[in-house]
């Protein structure tokens, strides 16, 4: 490495250790706010649109969650990340086709929002001889029977999913994710939207006890997801940057 890369990627380091840290103080206050461990929330990092270079500098820093929203990305980047001890998350909307390819390096998929999902992942996962955890997505702006704008099922339709998770060969039932809604009765209210995602959960565990994870808030919101009882907050901008406009 010459000297002006050697000093870039050091540059680079710094700057994510220095947002890294200011995260994971809100992370802290707001714990503290909320009475709840530290440790009960875990933080996933979002490298969407990021090198596979700055998926290493985190790893170096202690990230061991990294998350990604696009197959063609992700698949590039967990190859050129293999030998580092990362948990990959694929919390994008995913299509069926792509299932295949996702079960090859992510260990939690945070979209499930559609049976034909759970059949794609589950005859990939099988085929792989692995087990995928999966996160069913709520929609909080979807009426009963229809998907959100953001993907997701509504609320009504939670539990039926959960089930064909559960039951599917190769899936394990982790638990349900949600993105505050841009419309709707919860547009502009995250608080409210995560309080009601804690519901849908509350009522998922008493018929699937091990499905405690609840996947909620980002940048702009975290605090309010770990204050409703979030376990994994999924943070890019405020750890990498602002992305640049994708053309």
């Amino acid at each position: 490495m010459n000297h002006t890369a050697a000093s870039g990627s050091s540059d680079r380091s710094d700057q994510l250790r220095a947002n890294l840290a200011q995260v994971e103080e809100r992370i802290a206050v707001a714990c503290r706010a909320a009475g709840r461990d530290r440790g009960d929330v875990t933080l996933i990092v979002v490298t969407k649109t990021y090198p596979a270079s700055d998926v290493r500098l985190l790893a170096g820093l202690g990230v061991r969650n990294v998350a990604e929203n696009r197959d063609q990305e992700a698949e590039a980047k967990a190859a050129e990340s293999a030998d580092l001890p990362l948990s990959w998350h694929f919390v994008g909307q995913l299509q069926t086709n792509k299932a295949r390819s996702v079960v090859g390096y992510a260990d939690h998929v945070h979209s499930v929002d559609r049976l034909r999902l759970v059949g794609a992942l589950s005859r990939a996962a099988t085929a792989e001889g692995r087990q995928v955890g999966c996160l069913v997505q709520v929609a909080l702006d979807a009426e009963s029977g229809a998907q959100g704008e953001r993907g997701g099922v509504a609320p009504d339709a939670v539990g039926a999913l959960a089930d064909a998770v559960a039951e599917a060969e190769g899936l394990r039932l982790d638990g349900l994710m949600t993105v505050a809604p841009l419309a709707g009765g919860y547009a502009g209210q995250p608080r409210a939207a995560f309080d009601r995602l804690m519901e849908i959960s509350s009522r998922l565990r008493e018929t699937h006890p091990a499905a405690n994870m609840v996947s909620a808030g980002m940048s702009q919101d975290l605090e309010e997801a770990v204050a409703a009882g979030a376990t994994h907050v999924r943070v890019g901008t405020a750890v990498l940057g602002v992305r640049a406009r994708l053309r």
